[in-house]
C-alpha cells in the first residue's frame, strides 16, 4: 500500500509522486488541466516549503483550498515523544495514523547532520546484538511515513525556506530563502530491514532525491542491509544510493548465530553481491558495518580474516562498539581490543573508523532502537512476573 487508510476517509498525499497526486485529483473531480496544475503546486509546497496544510498554499485560489482540505490531508507521523541526548543527538518516538510506533534519530556533527530513518515497525531479522530485533515485525512503513521522518526532522530543525511564495512585483524576493542546512545526510539504518520493504523505500528515496522534491543528492544517502542478496542489485539499479552491509562476523558459525539471515544468504553469496553492486568504486565504496562483541568476533584472527574476505571490493569498515541494552546477550569489546582490530584492518589498506557511540543515554545509539511502548510493556510484564502477578 502506498498510503495508510484514514478513519476520516481523506487521502494522505505525503509520500506520493506528482503523477499519483494528479491522478487522485483527477479522480476526485478536477479536469485534466486543473489536476496537473494543482498537483504541481501541491508537490512544490510539500517538498520545497514543508507545508502541513492546504490553507498555507498561497498561490492556490481561496476557493480551491477548502476543496482540497475536505478530500485530502498532508500527513506527518505524530510525535509521541522527543528526547535530547547530552551529546546533542535527538530521538523521536513517532506514531502512525493507525496507532503503530517507530523511532528516528538525528545525529549532529561539526560538518554534517545525519538522520537515521526507519523503514519498518519492528523487524524480522532477530540479530542478537540489536534491540529492535527483539520486537516482532508489525508492518512496513509507507513511502509517506518514510519521507515523513525527513519532513519532521526539517520541521524540528527549522530548515524550510522562509518568506512568501506569492511575491508581488514590488516585493523583495529575498524574502523567499533557504537557511543553511543542518540535515545533510540520510541513513536507512533505523528500525527494520529496508530491502524487505523495497518498493516503499525506493519510492520514498526518489522523492528525497528529486530535484523538484527534497533535492538531497544520492551520494548523501546510505542504505544499510543485513544481506538481502536478491534485492541488492535492484537497490543499486533502481535507487542508486550508497550501500552499507551489516557484516558483523567473518565465518558461517558466528554469523549464523548473530545475524540469522546468514542461514538464508551466506557470506560467499553476500560478498559476491557486494562485488557486483552497481556503481561501487573507489570513490563510492561499500561500507561494511562490524559491531564489536567481546570474545565473539573481535580477535586478531577475525580482523585478518575480514581483510581476506573483502579483498577486491572497494570498501571501508565501520567498527561499531556494541551499544548495550537491558537483557542483551553480549558485551562491548574492550577499547584496546577494538583499537588493535582497527589497526590490522587499516594496515591492510582499508579505512577502519571506530564509530563514536552517540545518544546512549537516551537509547538512541546503533542497535538500541525499540519503541518506548514495547519497552514499557516489557517492563510492566517483568514487574508483574516478579510480583507473582503474571
Amino acid at each position: 500500500r502506498d498510503v495508510t487508510p484514514r478513519r476520516d476517509g481523506r487521502v494522505d498525499v505525503l509520500g506520493l509522486p506528482r503523477t499519483r497526486i494528479r491522478e487522485l485529483f483527477s479522480r476526485a473531480g478536477l479536469d485534466e488541466k486543473q489536476a496537473k496544475l494543482r498537483a504541481k503546486q501541491v508537490y512544490h509546497w510539500l517538498y520545497h516549503r514543508g507545508a502541513i496544510s492546504f490553507a498555507d498554499m498561497t498561490d492556490i485560489s481561496k476557493t480551491m483550498r477548502p476543496w482540497l482540505e475536505e478530500r485530502f490531508v498532508i500527513g506527518r507521523p505524530e510525535v509521541a515523544e522527543a528526547q535530547h541526548s547530552n551529546d546533542g543527538t535527538r530521538k523521536w518516538l513517532l506514531r502512525t495514523d493507525d496507532g503503530h510506533e517507530f523511532e528516528m534519530v538525528f545525529i549532529p556533527d561539526a560538518d554534517r547532520g545525519t538522520l537515521c530513518v526507519s523503514s519498518q515497525v519492528g523487524c524480522t531479522l532477530n540479530c542478537t546484538f540489536c534491540h529492535t530485533g527483539t520486537m516482532r515485525l508489525v508492518r512496513n512503513l509507507t513511502p509517506g511515513e518514510i519521507v515523513g521522518q525527513v519532513m519532521l526532522a526539517r520541521d524540528s530543525l527549522g530548515e524550510w525556506p522562509k518568506g512568501k511564495m506569492d511575491v508581488s512585483d514590488d516585493a523583495d524576493e529575498t524574502e523567499y530563502r533557504a537557511d543553511g542546512r543542518l540535515l545533510t545526510n540520510i541513513v536507512m539504518m533505523g528500525m527494520g530491514e529496508p530491502l524487505y520493504n523495497f518498493d516503499n523505500v525506493r519510492d520514498a528515496l526518489k522523492l528525497v532525491m528529486d530535484g523538484e522534491g527534497l533535492a538531497l543528492s544520492k551520494r548523501r544517502i546510505t542504505l544499510s542491509t543485513s544481506g538481502v542478496v536478491p534485492a541488492m542489485a535492484r537497490c543499486g539499479e533502481e535507487i542508486g544510493v550508497n550501500l552499507a552491509v551489516s557484516l558483523h562476523a567473518v565465518n558461517k558459525e558466528v554469523r549464523d548465530e548473530i545475524v540469522p539471515i546468514n542461514r538464508k544468504y551466506g557470506l560467499e553469496e553476500l560478498l559476491q553481491a557486494c562485488a557486483d553492486y552497481p556503481g561501487a568504486s573507489n570513490s563510492r565504496r561499500i561500507t561494511f558495518e562490524y559491531v564489536m562483541l567481546k570474545d565473539k568476533n573481535d580477535s586478531d584472527e577475525d580482523a585478518r580474516r575480514l581483510v581476506q574476505l573483502i579483498k577486491g571490493i572497494p570498501a571501508k569498515i565501520n567498527l561499531i562498539p556494541f551499544n548495550e541494552w537491558p537483557g542483551a546477550p553480549h558485551e562491548r569489546s574492550d577499547w584496546d581490543r577494538i583499537q588493535a582490530f582497527a589497526d590490522i584492518v587499516y594496515k591492510a589498506g582499508y579505512a577502519s573508523p571506530i564509530r563514536t557511540p552517540r545518544g546512549e543515554d537516551i537509547m538512541a545509539a546503533c542497535g538500541q532502537l525499540k519503541s518506548a511502548t514495547e519497552r514499557a510493556r516489557k517492563s510492566r510484564r517483568q514487574i508483574e512476573s516478579e510480583a507473582g502477578l503474571g
